[in-house]
């Protein structure tokens, strides 16, 4: 019998923000690297790493101390031990890193094994829209062979298992030739010794509170085929209203990228029971990007309509002044509110970072779009959770971009907690 108290280790390739990696920490997985080329998301894995560290050593008062400006990140980060320092990897996956790569994580892990490989490589080249935009389908991009890179960690590390996450188009993408590089990726695995099956699960079947459905890929060392979960699904009887509780009313360009303290008190309901709002009296990153006078005319009128008659608004239907756009014709639904009275909203995605208008607040009071810990909480992040920028100041540019992109911390932990149920 296989001891309870056994580490599972693992490593994580292109890390993102760490919304799988926290799913699998919060279920007892032991994080021995994650690997991200961005280095804003290699700052935000690094700052996380900070937080499970001070907090397995009872001194969260250091990381309190950073969220409230006390202290700088090198100052956070100089309480961390070199190996958990060094496990964060800021290198791009591919022939011209893999053997820088194999060798700080072949430090990190010393003599002990990998049990499980975790990981979705850049879903653009693989997107219904990124294909739809580009003229030769995506099928040049060099992203689309990137299952390719993550197979030779499979080869070099020979895990127990792997999950490889990634979008529905991956289910449908070509190669130039006509083949599914879906089907290529699960040929080149069982050439490395590894049965690959796949399913597609709904985040919102997990209490997210998003339509949001991923490829969700786990592949066996060894020949057996029956070993996919059966995943058991348990939505969330609350409604989208939830993700605004206890976070102050902000009009377009105010708040705060540091600390906001909450305005209530009560600790229950959804935020509570799903560990959104975990201890703190205070989180981040509630600050609203500001808006021009046309834009907040928009929105309002996309608020009026949906408050009146539940209806989205269609861009054709506004009046022509406030038509900017030459394209008439497709995303005619690029003003889209946030609508808290609905179980689920539609999916958060990166394209956040360049403008809010498909995603507009519901309080026509507040008139904006929402802010980066609005998103979080839609992508169920903890609100202790910190997304960092490219330097020491803060980003909330690119705090929208990584959260778009990250998978959604609950629907890691179910991924998680069935893994563990595989290794124990």
């Amino acid at each position: 019998m296989k001891s309870e108290n056994k580490r599972i280790r693992f490593i994580d390739l292109f890390a993102g923000a760490g919304g799988l990696s926290e799913g699998f920490i919060r279920q007892g997985f032991e994080p021995v690297a994650h690997v991200e080329m961005d280095k804003a998301a290699s700052n935000t894995l690094l700052t996380r790493t900070a937080y499970h560290y001070l907090k397995q050593t009872e001194r969260l008062n250091v990381y309190i101390d950073y969220l409230k400006n006390r202290i700088t990140r090198t100052e956070l980060y100089n309480h961390l031990p070199t190996d958990l320092k060094d496990s964060v990897i800021n290198l791009a996956i591919g022939e011209e890193n893999n053997e820088e790569i194999f060798a700080k994580i072949d430090k990190l892990k010393g003599n002990e094994s990998i049990d499980l490989i975790v990981g979705g490589p850049p879903c653009q080249a693989y997107s219904l829209i990124g294909r739809a935009a580009d003229k030769k389908k995506m099928k040049e991009d060099e992203r689309n062979f990137l299952y390719v890179q993550y197979g030779e960690f499979l080869r070099k590390y020979q895990p127990k298992y792997f999950v490889f996450e990634n979008v529905m188009g991956l289910l449908s993408a070509k190669a130039a030739e006509g083949e599914r590089y879906l089907d290529r990726l699960i040929e080149l695995y069982r050439e490395i010794g590894y049965e690959t099956k796949y399913k597609v699960l709904h985040a919102s079947d997990y209490g997210v509170l998003q339509k949001r459905k991923r490829v969700i890929l786990i592949g066996k060392k060894g020949t057996d085929t029956e070993f996919y979960p059966d995943f058991v699904t348990h939505k969330s009887n609350a409604l989208v209203e939830e993700v605004f509780r206890g976070l102050p009313k902000l009009s377009a360009g105010e708040g705060n990228l540091l600390s906001t303290n909450y305005t209530d008190i009560e600790k229950t309901g959804y935020l509570f029971e799903k560990k959104i709002r975990n201890g703190f009296d205070f989180t981040t990153l509630h600050i609203a990007r500001p808006n021009n006078e046309q834009d907040k005319e928009i929105y309002r009128i996309a608020v009026n309509k949906w408050d009146s008659k539940k209806e989205r608004l269609d861009y054709n239907d506004l009046p022509d002044r406030l038509k900017t756009h030459k394209n008439r014709h497709s995303f005619i639904d690029r003003f889209k509110v946030v609508a808290s009275e609905l179980p689920t909203t539609y999916t958060v995605v990166a394209h956040i970072a360049k403008d809010g208008h498909y995603y507009i607040h519901p309080d026509i009071k507040q008139n904006r779009s929402i802010t980066p810990r609005e998103a979080a909480r839609l992508q169920s992040f903890p609100d202790d959770f910190y997304f960092e920028g490219q330097t020491e100041k803060p980003s909330r540019t690119s705090a929208f971009k990584q959260i778009g992109n990250a998978v959604p911390v609950l629907l890691a932990e179910e991924i998680a907690i069935e893994i563990k149920k595989l290794l124990c």
